[in-house]
């Protein structure tokens, strides 16, 4: 599928996921944020759930964490603009509190239709929630800052940057995981 045609079908997906009401999170959504970047990229980015921010404009990654993630690609020497960014949820959560199984299984089909269309080569799980989507019998901890491959995909598994935010300790460690992700995309 050429470059072109999967801009025209994530465009129409991103239309279908604002009409969305799978679960009871479209009432109380400014905006659905299904996700932006490149359509023919390597690379995609996965987080929980957009915020506040993010859902007044319907982008991800734009408030305070996504300022953090700005500072981490810059580490990695990753042009945001060469990758797609979207979450497991397509809709905030109350409080941005942890999304239910319920709203995770709902939501599901949208990413994994996008993944479909884009084919990235390399995911980038920031978070408990991305990662558990994945790798739902494992734990963060054990994988986090390394690379793991899976059904002939490679995932690099860290922090999500809003816990970096709120712990300076998990803000060190995004700092190493993704200076050490931009060193093993030299090679």
């Amino acid at each position: 599928m050429d470059t072109k045609s999967k801009k025209k079908i994530l465009s129409e997906l991103a239309n279908k996921i604002k009409k969305c009401r799978k679960c009871g999170l479209y009432r109380t959504r400014i905006k659905t944020v299904p996700g932006e970047g490149l359509a023919n990229t390597k690379f995609m980015f996965v987080g929980q759930n957009p915020g506040f921010t993010e859902t007044e404009f319907g982008k991800p990654f734009i408030g305070r964490a996504g300022k953090l993630l700005n500072e981490l690609l810059k580490i990695a020497k990753i042009d945001r603009k060469k990758i797609f960014i979207t979450s497991i949820l397509k809709c905030p959560t109350p409080k941005n509190r942890k999304p239910t199984k319920k709203e995770i299984e709902a939501c599901l089909p949208y990413l994994k239709k996008q993944i479909r269309i884009i084919k990235p080569q390399k995911f980038i799980l920031l978070g408990e929630v991305a990662f558990s989507v994945f790798f739902s019998d494992k734990k963060l901890s054990d994988f986090r800052g390394k690379w793991v491959k899976k059904d002939g995909k490679e995932y690099f598994i860290t922090y999500h940057p809003a816990a970096g935010l709120r712990f300076p300790k998990i803000r060190t460690c995004l700092r190493r995981d993704f200076a050490a992700f931009g060193r093993a995309l030299i090679r």
